[in-house]
């Protein structure tokens, strides 16, 4: 059979955004489409989207932008990822009876994560699922809408995430991929390779799970009804996608054992390809993209966040930050940050930890600040690959993605305080790069991976920064644990003050 031709669309719906890209077969984006959108936070804790009015109306508008832009040329296959883990129940014809609950940021199944503990061993889910119960499971988020809302638990007959919902909403499949449901802890076997049917049924008793497909499988295509609805053409092979980090790490070449995506994002992600599980009760262990893939995954719940905070506060604008900011020494002379400003993920699982500026002066300015934000992440990154280090997954290629690369001073903090150097892609405009190339392998498209995305340039660390960054680094570890009671006695009074 010979390969097929055409062109491949990539959507990926993210957090406050969905990105869209169209691509030719030798990965020349074609054109770029771009849905601003905003979460809803209902009650303390809580982190929602409409999947009607977000997820699905973002995908058709994105999709009709590039549909016009590709101007009658033929289509080869599309690919869709989205934020995740994320639960959206769905009654069976796949109509959302909720908005969804969010990934890790949204923390409303403190209890239940406790709960789940208990009766399964926290050991015990670490050892069969890779990941421990944190905000980031859906398991325990299963479990609280059937004690909170147990007329929509009993009406849900399908779990549904971003991407699913899209791929069921244009082929009528009810699949899931199975790095997603490797974030379904504690319902997925991670050695299995398959739902944990014991454990389902007892965190989510009689719900239908969905049959799991590897992010790159056809899923089915565009139907009638679905092509009507979108002006998408029918019969469109659509793969299965999966969640958006490993989608860009797909879109960067990050597939070897060995590999490790950085993203400098809103948040802080990483993720680091394997042949085998290894779990680390402070990392999420996870299924790959591909059959035989395996990774480890850590996430800081700030990273641009802060920076972006900063330039609000300060009321400059990036290049003017960064440009004073790389005129500061290495050292922020003499401030030191804790970026945990939302609480921290990996490897501290401590949603209580709160921002630290310490050793301020009046003779610091906002160049010193920027600077030690940037260099408190950095600090939190290098924290992270230790973590990945005691798993036994050692650092080996780094790929750098994502916003926080422009400019070039942040990476090299980055390499300077890990001692670690970064490649940067030509391309990092995110997870849809990433779908398209799914979609290409999927439907058969003749694409050669290693070219799609070619390295533009290599982050270098130096020794000398490196050797400086240390003692620095010393101290970061030590302030954390001699400030965490007044920590959480502070956020203590904040979610006092949250509660209406």
């Amino acid at each position: 059979m010979s390969p097929r031709t055409g062109l491949l669309l990539g959507v990926d719906i993210g957090t406050s955004s969905s990105k869209g890209v169209l691509v030719d077969p030798a990965g020349g984006v074609l054109a770029r489409a771009v849905r601003e959108h905003t979460v809803s936070t209902p009650h303390p804790g809580w982190v929602e989207h409409d999947a009607e009015d977000v997820w699905w109306r973002d995908f058709t508008a994105i999709t009709g932008e590039l549909l016009r832009a590709a101007e009658g040329r033929e289509l080869a296959g599309l690919g869709v990822s989205g934020i995740g883990p994320c639960l959206l129940p769905a009654d069976e014809r796949g109509t959302p009876l909720r908005p969804a609950i969010l990934y890790g940021v949204d923390t409303r199944a403190v209890t239940e994560i406790a709960e789940l503990d208990d009766e399964l061993g926290a050991a015990d889910i670490v050892a069969r699922g890779g990941s421990p119960l944190t905000s980031q499971a859906v398991g325990p988020k299963l479990r609280w809408l059937a004690r909170h809302e147990p007329d929509v638990y009993q009406r849900a007959k399908m779990l549904l995430m971003a991407s699913s919902f899209v791929v069921h909403r244009l082929t009528g499949r009810y699949v899931l991929d199975h790095h997603s449901a490797s974030q379904c802890t504690p319902m997925y076997d991670l050695a299995a390779g398959g739902w944990a049917r014991d454990w389902a049924e007892r965190v989510a008793p009689g719900l239908p799970l969905p049959e799991l497909l590897w992010p790159g499988e056809i899923a089915g295509e565009v139907s009638a009804e679905a092509a009507e609805r979108t002006g998408l053409p029918r019969g469109l092979p659509v793969v299965a996608g999966t969640v958006d980090a490993w989608a860009e790490a797909t879109s960067v070449g990050v597939r070897e054992p060995g590999d490790v995506m950085v993203m400098y994002g809103t948040t802080m992600f990483l993720i680091q390809v394997l042949t085998e599980p290894r779990p680390h009760p402070g990392l999420w262990g996870t299924r790959g993209v591909t059959p035989g893939s395996f990774t480890l995954a850590a996430g800081m719940a700030t990273s641009g966040s802060i920076t972006d905070w900063l330039r609000k506060l300060f009321g400059r604008d990036y290049a003017e930050l960064v440009a004073q900011a790389a005129e500061v020494p290495a050292g922020s002379r003499g401030l030191l940050l804790l970026p945990y400003f939302a609480g921290e993920r990996t490897p501290l699982f401590d949603p209580d930890a709160r921002g630290i500026l310490a050793g301020l002066t009046t003779g610091h300015g906002t160049a010193e600040v920027y600077r030690a934000a940037l260099e408190g992440i950095a600090y939190g990154v290098r924290h992270n690959f230790e973590a990945m280090e005691q798993a036994g997954g050692a650092a080996g290629r780094l790929v750098a993605v994502g916003g926080g690369t422009t400019g070039g001073l942040w990476t090299r903090i980055v390499s300077d305080v890990t001692g670690l150097a970064q490649q940067v892609p030509a391309e990092t405009i995110g997870a849809c790069l990433g779908d398209a190339l799914l979609a290409a392998e999927g439907a058969g498209v003749d694409v050669d991976a290693a070219r799609w995305n070619p390295i533009a340039s290599t982050v270098e660390p130096d020794p000398a920064m490196t050797a400086r960054y240390d003692e620095f680094y010393r101290h970061y570890r030590a302030l954390y644990n001699a400030t965490a009671d007044t920590a959480h006695f502070l956020a203590a009074q904040q979610h006092a003050a949250e509660t209406p």
